[in-house]
């Protein structure tokens, strides 16, 4: 099956608004087998969108079309190819219901266009919207299939993971099944993982691995056809295995538990408790950890110290280690992290310490990071890194890598490079 993406809205091609949904659309396709033949981005006009659709169905089989479902005037889409393929629109109670609901629970006056987004094409299957109120639909017709999705990312991402790759199942694979695994990793870049497992990519047909890249962190998804479920997933576990050949020392998981998710799952089916004095990150390190109601099983609290002052009056990192290495220092890093787990009676102190940026800082260049850990009954150590000069992306990598070292020293993984501090030195 060959598809099209068509992007809806003037605001992409102004770029005012990044064109994420292309991106996301072609890797979830290409991870069902589908290749994606074209895309093309229109503005908010119902004719230069005809001509786009009549173009993709000169050369495609599955159009998707992306945008332009809400209430407002330039909101077109559906009604163009209602209008394009000579079939009504008809109202999707359950989407109205939700809709109407959702103004009253909101103490809000429902203005009378808002319906719109609960229309669907006649006879197309309606594809729910978990995180908004345009309901999607897919309707096959004269041998192609159309789909239209909902522009905003947090609506189109559940959209399809949840529904849409259900439908195009019943279409593309008949009596087979279709089995995924999704594998997640950290501490390498997106090109470095595809050009480390780039023989498996050469070679592969069924099952098929498709690499996305996140906020640091990157997963692989395998999916394979099969007979049945368990056919499928022993065809995965094949290659499974070649790939972890090559990436196993970056993976932490399964699924879609991020790093984080990970972290604080160890620390609470092993009793521990986790603490933190953040320099660099602002508290950004422990906000990671205490997404949702776990955070109280294990964290009591933490501390962020910018001054040297701080530092040392509340923190009590000692005057002498401050003066004698600085406090972006390995040394610092894990009196922070010590004095940190003794101030909060923690199993775990991280402290995190070093030049965010843009300017630098006791000489040290911007992205020049020390991250301490203090476990109770083991040597305390600090790993150095060296980031680039992006203040917010330096932090958020401080964050991430002081995640992974608390992993790694949770599941006594070894850590390269550590740093260790005598303190009667």
């Amino acid at each position: 099956m060959k598809a099209e993406i068509i992007t809806i809205g003037t605001e992409l091609l102004l770029g005012h608004v990044v064109n994420t949904n292309a991106t996301f659309l072609s890797r979830e396709l290409a991870s069902l087998g589908i290749e994606v033949y074209h895309q093309i981005t229109v503005g908010d006009n119902a004719d230069r969108l005809k001509e786009a659709i009549e173009l993709a169905e000169s050369r495609v089989d599955l159009i998707i079309l992306s945008g332009g479902l809400g209430p407002t005037e330039d909101d077109l889409t559906k009604q163009t190819v209602a209008e394009h393929l000579g079939i009504d629109l008809v109202l999707h109670e359950e989407t109205e219901n939700k809709i109407i609901s959702y103004h009253k629970n909101a103490d809000f006056e429902m203005p009378p266009n808002n319906q719109l987004q609960a229309l669907i094409l006649a006879g197309s299957t309606p594809l729910a919207n978990d995180t908004g109120l345009a309901v999607g639909m897919m309707l096959s017709k004269h041998d192609r299939h159309y789909v239209l999705l909902p522009g905003p990312p947090d609506e189109i991402k559940p959209m399809v993971k949840n529904y849409l790759r259900n439908e195009l199942v019943k279409y593309l694979l008949e009596e087979q099944v279709l089995v995924s695994r999704v594998l997640r990793y950290f501490g390498l870049t997106e090109a470095q993982l595809a050009r480390k497992i780039e023989p498996v990519i050469k070679k592969q047909t069924n099952p098929t691995a498709a690499i996305y890249a996140g906020d640091s962190e990157i997963t692989v998804r395998i999916t394979a056809k099969a007979k049945t479920e368990t056919e499928g997933n022993q065809a995965i576990d094949v290659v499974e295995e070649e790939i972890q050949s090559y990436l196993s020392d970056y993976f932490f998981g399964y699924g879609e538990k991020r790093l984080a998710d990970v972290v604080k799952d160890l620390l609470i089916d092993r009793g521990l408790t986790i603490t933190a004095a953040e320099s660099l990150t602002g508290g950004a390190f422990l906000s990671e950890l205490t997404g949702d109601t776990s955070a109280s099983a294990i964290l009591e609290g933490g501390i962020i110290t910018y001054s040297n002052e701080k530092k040392n009056k509340i923190l009590k990192v000692r005057k002498q280690t401050i003066e004698k290495f600085g406090v972006v220092s390995g040394e610092c890093a894990i009196e922070m992290a010590e004095k940190a787990q003794q101030l909060f009676d923690a199993d775990i102190g991280v402290g995190l310490t070093g030049v965010a940026g843009p300017s630098s800082l006791e000489k040290q260049i911007p992205g020049t990071v020390y991250i301490g850990i203090a476990f109770k009954g083991k040597q305390s150590f600090a790993k150095h890194y060296q980031f680039a000069y992006k203040r917010n992306r330096n932090r958020r990598l401080s964050v991430m890598h002081a995640l992974e070292l608390v992993r790694r020293t949770l599941e006594e993984l070894p850590i390269e490079k550590t740093l260790f501090f005598d303190k009667d030195s």
